[in-house]
């Protein structure tokens, strides 16, 4: 409808086409959300300019959802070059930017380099607990990330440590049986039982 009374290229119409990708991988369809918005791009930056916040935005959902249809590398490199539009326009210490970094850092991981995307999270996380605070839930989900990829990358004793830290922060601020308190459980339980300490495995 918003084609046929406002015109193909609208802001509002582009708006709506942005809403409809975005809701079509929320709807367990990456690719063709993914597809979406790789079509909707072009559009958004020749019509609103390639700096601007909405363009930008469709960057990041493209990228996003280009990962979650099976190609970390290509999400990768995405938020690379997203990146560095947005703290050239926002600052590095920008909320956008942050979030960016924080999925590059995600899929760097995801296409393989653990090492990398431990080193990615560990400059991140002070940035998230300046911003917000130690407590925050962007704050203990890089924290998570940090211990996941420390242990990925071959140091499973100091993954657990990590996960040991973080479980006491959630079983506090969410409570012992929230269902990410678990998750943490499970990853402190997975990374002591490969450093040989049964221990944190029981319950």
């Amino acid at each position: 409808m918003a084609e046929r009374v406002l015109g193909p290229e609208h802001p509002d119409t582009l708006a709506a086409r942005a809403s409809l990708a975005y809701w079509t991988g929320q709807a367990g369809d990456p690719a063709a959300a993914r597809d979406r918005f790789a079509a909707l791009l072009p559009v958004a930056e020749r019509v609103l300019g390639p700096e601007h916040p909405d363009t930008l935005t469709n960057r990041h959902n493209l990228a996003n959802f280009t990962g979650y249809a099976g190609d970390a590398a290509a999400a990768r490199d995405q938020f690379a070059a997203l990146i560095r539009v947005r703290e050239r326009v926002f600052g590095a210490d920008s909320p956008d930017t942050v979030v960016a970094r924080f999925n590059l850092a995600y899929w760097t991981g995801r296409a393989g380099a653990a090492a990398d995307a431990r080193d990615q999270f560990a400059a991140l996380l002070p940035i998230r607990e300046r911003m917000s605070g130690p407590d925050h839930p962007d704050t203990l989900a890089a924290r998570e990330e940090l211990a996941y990829w420390t242990g990925c990358a071959g140091a499973a004793a100091a993954a657990r440590d990590q996960f040991a830290a973080l479980l006491t922060s959630y079983e506090r601020i969410l409570g012992p049986e929230h269902p990410e308190t678990l998750a943490v459980w499970y990853q402190l339980a997975h990374w002591s039982s490969l450093t040989g300490d049964e221990s944190a495995t029981q319950v």
